[in-house]
């Protein structure tokens, strides 16, 4: 690692040096600091400085940590990557008592007021303040209040019309400071005089941005660190600047971050990197990359200095990619076919995630100029996508595995040409094999990954929202065995052809009944209070609730076998077999 320079400091130490100069970058988030945030630290603060509300327990030696602020030098500035919320509170509080004691005459008062005023202005060689110049300034990109922040250190006015964070906070510190000054006139002086010299800071300047982050992943464990998205926000906000369209960039980064968040729930990362990522993948397709080892996102983008997000299209090509997940969300209708929309609702119960890496690759290169795609061609490739995923995860189970024959076929895709997974066919006997023996146990993600698949082979099955709770239901019921002692194997009621979707609400009162008991669930029913209980909308078990009048060993076995054969035609029907 770069050398790194870490001295503990007081505030005042720290923002009067002369060489302070502190530059909150463009990809930085905005300021997100509210009232409850301030009330507990001005609590914290309040109660180091005065004891017990006593301002003579206070002892001179005593120390206040505040947290780390972590840095690196850019062109002489001191950019933040740790430590922003922070210093602009920090900020503003002692803007807030530089404004209050302004007028005031009395010796300590003046004392604060000049040291205040060296933590909050540069200084020339003669150590005159130059009241144009901060200490601390704002590029953040997506901040449209990052003026009113300066116009606030610069003035000491929140004006009226202002409505930003910095303007609620600096009137709620304000607030404060009168309340403080009510209570302990003769002690004025010595709050702020603490915060300045008794409150530390523990400054960490790195020599790189990398080196700056890294040490920040290493100690935060509050709060949000910097995602990959926004120092891919800051190489566009460049970008775009430079060609007089700063603004447009920022309306339109904004009302990105906004679609993502509502479509993508990453497990890791921002909803913002989770579009970053899936579309990584139609460029690292298009660099001819089949590797399966796949680089870290930021490793990714910073190739060559960020070339690939200094360009024109690339940022145009996430918006249009970010619209056609929203549609696949919000199972748009005028978008896609409903035979589309049944296949993307089972590959939303794909057993893992890659499928939204390889249609992501398929839809960036098949649109056409209006982001469309051809109905018949997708809906083959969505049959294809689903028939190999679905037998590797029994054959090859790993999301690892999946990698080597998915990204190949990446390649093939920006090359147009025809995904077949023609290296990577079934033979159709140990596929058989391979799904007899499966366990096809609730935990697992290709359990449910099969159901839903079977569900949507009987045409009639309606589309299911995606908001909709879906579990899985053994037709049997598991404690029945135990009860009535008619299965040969107690550990058939966990085969496949004892399994069924079954919407949440519905399953939680079928759960323990015999199957003559649960047809009334299934169908719904009025219940004795005469309010009516919906029942399900998959067919398949409206089709068994009307055809029989119960469901046995013998039952589970056959639809076992009927789910299994299905499956394998399937995979058949879409040239999968070796």
């Amino acid at each position: 690692m770069s050398k790194l320079n870490i001295d503990q400091q007081t505030v005042y130490q720290l923002f009067s040096d002369k060489k302070s100069d502190f530059l909150i970058p463009d990809y930085q988030r905005p300021y997100a600091w509210g009232e409850t945030e301030c009330q507990t630290l001005w609590d914290d603060i309040f109660e180091f400085a005065f004891p017990d509300n006593d301002c003579d327990k206070f002892k001179k030696d005593d120390e206040y940590f505040l947290g780390p602020i972590v840095t690196f030098k850019n062109n002489g500035k001191q950019e933040i990557i740790d430590g922003q919320q922070r210093l602009t509170t920090l900020m503003l509080i002692l803007r807030a008592f530089y404004t209050k004691f302004l007028n005031m005459q009395d010796k300590n008062s003046i004392s604060i007021r000049n040291s205040i005023a060296k933590c909050i202005w540069k200084a020339d060689e003669f150590d005159n303040l130059i009241e144009d110049e901060l200490k601390i300034d704002s590029q953040v990109s997506t901040d449209d209040d990052k003026d009113e922040f300066l116009y606030i250190l610069r003035y000491g006015d929140a004006q009226k019309a202002y409505k930003s964070r910095y303007a609620n906070v600096f009137r709620f510190f304000q607030n404060k400071i009168e309340e403080f000054i009510g209570m302990y006139p003769a002690y004025c002086a010595y709050l702020p005089a603490r915060i300045m010299y008794n409150c530390i800071l523990l400054p960490i300047e790195a020599e790189t941005q990398d080196t700056a982050l890294r040490i920040f992943s290493t100690l935060n464990d509050r709060g949000l660190p910097l995602s990959d998205s926004d120092i891919f926000k800051a190489q566009f906000y460049k970008y775009y600047s430079a060609k007089g369209e700063k603004d447009s960039f920022i309306k339109r980064w904004k009302e990105l971050e906004g679609v993502c968040e509502k479509i993508f729930h990453p497990i890791s990362g921002t909803p913002m990197d989770e579009l970053f990522t899936r579309y990584m993948y139609y460029e690292r397709a298009k660099m001819g990359i089949k590797s399966s080892t796949t680089e870290a996102l930021r490793k990714f983008y910073e190739r060559e200095n960020y070339t690939l997000l200094n360009r024109d299209g690339v940022f145009d090509n996430l918006i249009i990619l970010a619209n056609f997940w929203n549609d696949v969300a919000n199972q748009n209708n005028e978008r896609f076919s409903d035979e589309i929309l049944r296949k993307l609702f089972v590959l939303n119960y794909a057993p893992n995630g890659m499928w939204n890496y390889f249609v992501s690759v398929y839809f960036m290169q098949n649109k056409d100029d209006e982001g469309m795609l051809s109905d018949e061609d997708f809906s083959r490739f969505l049959d294809l996508t689903i028939a190999f995923i679905w037998t590797y995860a029994v054959t090859n189970p790993g999301v690892n595995a999946l990698r080597t024959p998915v990204y190949a076929e990446m390649v093939n895709i920006v090359n147009n040409v025809p995904v077949t997974f023609s290296d990577y066919r079934f033979d159709l006997v140990a596929v058989k094999n391979a799904m007899d023996n499966f366990g096809f146990y609730n935990a697992r993600p290709i359990t449910k990954s099969m159901l839903t698949w079977w569900a949507y082979t009987f045409d009639d099955q309606e589309i299911y929202s995606l908001e909709t709770p879906i579990e899985i239901e053994h037709i049997y019921a598991k404690n029945r065995n135990e009860k009535e002692n008619t299965l040969t194997d107690p550990r058939n009621v966990e085969l496949l052809g004892n399994k069924a979707l079954l919407e949440k609400h519905v399953n939680i009162r079928a759960s323990d009944y015999r199957f003559s008991d649960k047809v009334t669930y299934y169908r719904g029913f009025i219940n004795k209070r005469g309010q009516p209980k919906k029942g399900t909308k998959n067919k398949e078990l409206l089709a068994l609730a009307a055809e029989k009048t119960d469901f046995t060993e013998t039952d589970i076995k056959a639809r076992t076998s009927t789910i299994i054969d299905a499956f394998l035609d399937y995979l058949k029907l879409n040239g999968l077999e070796r």
